[in-house]
Order: C-alpha cells, then sequence, then structure tokens
C-alpha cells in the first residue's frame, strides 16, 4: 500500500514504475523533492546511470544544485517565461560573478549603506556579497574595516546556477 510508504520510499517507488517500460525519454518532475540528503545523492548517481544508458532526461527541480549537478542543458524560467535556455557550463561561464562568503561579528552593526547593493544573502552573521571583479573583494574588507565590523571568516565561491538565475530575474535571495 502507497500510502504506508515513507515519502523516499514512494519516489522510489515511482520511479520504478516509470521506467518498468524502458522508455528512451524519462520526465522527472521534482524527482528530490522532500528527500533528505542520503536519497537525493543517491537519486542523483542513478539518475546519472540512466543518462549514461542513453535515455534522455527531462527534469523539472526547483533545486537549482540539482540541475547544475545532473543536467547538460538548461531551460530556467521566471514566471512562466523561459529566460536562459543553453548549456549548463555556458550559463555558468557566461556569468562569471563570484560569492564572497563571511562571517562577520557584527555586535549590533549594520553592514555599511554602500555594500548593501552588493549582498546576496544574508543570514544571522554570515553574509555573502556577488562580485564582479576581485577590486569588489577589497572595496568590501576596506568599508567593514572603516565601519569597524570584524571578519571571522571569509571564502569566495565560482558562481551557481542560483547567482545565473537571480542575474538573469533581477532577483534576490
Amino acid at each position: 500500500n502507497m500510502r504506508m510508504l515513507s515519502g523516499g520510499m514512494k519516489r522510489r517507488a515511482l520511479i520504478a514504475q516509470a521506467l518498468v517500460h524502458k522508455p528512451p525519454v524519462i520526465v522527472l518532475d521534482e524527482p528530490t523533492a522532500g528527500v533528505d540528503v542520503e536519497l537525493r545523492k543517491k537519486l542523483w548517481q542513478f539518475i546519472k546511470k540512466l543518462n549514461q544508458k542513453g535515455h534522455t532526461i527531462v527534469l523539472t527541480t526547483h533545486y537549482l544544485e540539482e540541475a547544475e549537478t545532473l543536467c547538460n542543458r538548461v531551460a530556467m524560467m521566471d514566471h512562466g517565461e523561459i529566460v536562459a535556455l543553453d548549456k549548463t557550463k555556458n550559463l555558468l561561464n557566461r556569468f562569471s560573478a563570484k560569492n564572497l562568503n563571511l562571517r562577520l561579528d557584527l555586535k549590533g552593526q549594520k553592514i555599511p549603506l554602500k555594500l548593501q547593493k552588493l549582498i546576496q544573502n544574508s543570514e544571522n552573521h554570515s553574509i555573502s556579497f556577488l562580485i564582479e571583479e576581485i577590486a569588489d573583494v577589497e572595496f568590501i574588507v576596506s568599508e567593514l574595516k572603516k565601519s569597524k565590523i570584524k571578519i571571522l571568516d571569509m571564502e569566495l565561491t565560482n558562481s551557481d546556477l542560483e547567482n545565473v538565475f537571480l542575474k538573469l530575474t533581477g532577483s534576490k535571495k
């Protein structure tokens, strides 16, 4: 009885059911929604194997990390309109911005106004800035220093599909 199964087991059963007749094209709608991290990784491996065996996979997902991991080509939609359709690597290369992830000791202070427009994401004392060039890092560090905000940790990471989507749509997290 399907009602007795956990969310992860239901996902597995539905995928197995879809594969019984060995279709050349497999449409997966949010295949990892509501599953734990371990099962998500297993499903990713399984989807990759299906693709390697010659199946075409059409995947819909809100998890852009999932699309980046699994897809050779990506179509991005915003409010029902396609805003990008290209190879994943081309989308990532087209928007080569980086993330500067900082953990700050704010002590009740606010981020300087000059830096507000560069903020990509903010949670507690961790802030991600979207930077276009290395001079932005120097500017951010300088402004924080002027405001006497101490940097506890710093990491510079490459752009991902989430940043590409935000850049294309003009949205902020």
